[in-house]
């Protein structure tokens, strides 16, 4: 058998009820979500269990809502002695992954990630900026797009999901030519996405030089396993480890390419973990460009949790 990734989805996989059955079953889960309470300072178990959905949908309680989720579930397999290779997450999912890897405490990390949610949140205000999923469009046109609509302002590639599946970030008039031109150049699919501000393009700097300087407050630690930077396409060392984490708010999200650096290195088992499940599909697309297959198994509650296990431990 080859090497085995823990993967962790970004904002957007958040729905209320997520965790509750594996807090119900396994005390080391609950607890996770104590501490993540005492750390932002309110009931994270009735945030993510009971809502309301618009409270769970604020940028800044989305962010440390699925880390818990993401950090209970990741306990659980590594007491059944599951234990990864590897680990890299999508935008916010890469803090699970430094937890886990033990380059970052949980409690200082679901802190942070709350505040780096209402720093990105407050860098734009709402309603000057967007986001669009492009579908069906290779990288090398979506550039000359991108190029086309700079003159109506700042429009940028925010997110590489999976081959023919790019999301762009920027002004909303300049997202909105795009996702015109964009079609006009043979894009399937031009969609303006719901989202409350431009994730991962230059509009965030703002934000990741306020995370900053929160980040110069939390002890980083050299991991135990490789953790990859979405920003870089790179393993953190932990002189990188803050940098990283600034350029991750304003940069582009790599994830094909961190997906195919985990296969060429020798990956070819991934678990998700976490709400939704929107990364194996990722990840199935992209090894399947490669010419290769994976194994892929998604943790989000207590069916696949159990599942998992059986076929990770058989």
């Amino acid at each position: 058998m080859g090497k085995i990734a823990f993967v962790f989805p970004g904002q957007g996989a958040q729905y209320v009820g997520m965790g509750k059955e594996i807090c119900e079953n396994y005390e080391m889960a609950s607890e996770i979500f104590e501490q993540a309470s005492e750390a932002v300072g309110y009931d994270m178990k009735k945030l993510c269990f009971e809502g309301p959905e618009e409270e769970l949908k604020k940028t800044e309680n989305t962010q440390p809502a699925i880390l818990t989720t993401c950090i209970a579930m990741s306990k659980i397999l590594e007491n059944e002695g599951i234990k990864p290779d590897v680990s890299a997450g999508l935008s916010l999912g890469e803090y699970a992954s430094l937890v886990i890897a033990n380059m970052m405490d949980f409690k200082d990390s679901v802190a942070l990630v709350k505040k780096r949610g209402k720093y990105m949140q407050e860098a734009v205000p709402l309603g000057v900026g967007t986001m669009a999923a492009i579908l069906g469009m290779d990288k090398e046109v979506l550039e000359e797009v991108l190029d086309l609509s700079k003159e109506f302002g700042v429009v940028e590639a925010a997110n590489f999901n999976s081959p023919g599946q790019i999301v762009i970030s920027g002004e909303v008039k300049a997202v909105e030519k795009a996702c015109e031109i964009a079609k006009e150049k043979g894009a399937k699919k031009a969609v303006i996405l719901p989202v409350s501000a431009p994730f991962h393009c230059s509009m965030l700097i703002p934000a990741g030089e306020k995370l900053s300087g929160e980040l110069d407050n939390v002890e980083l630690r050299e991991g135990n396993m490789p953790v990859l930077s979405n920003a870089q396409n790179k393993y953190y060392t932990l002189d990188d480890t803050k940098d990283f984490l600034v350029q991750q708010v304003s940069k582009s999200v790599l994830w094909v390419d961190n997906v195919e650096k985990m296969i060429n290195d020798g990956v070819d088992t991934f678990v998700e973990i976490g709400p939704g499940k929107s990364l194996s599909g990722f990840i199935k697309k992209i090894a399947k460009k490669l010419g290769t297959k994976v194994n892929t198994y998604n943790v989000s509650d207590m069916k696949t949790l159990n599942d998992t296990i059986d076929v990770l431990k058989g």
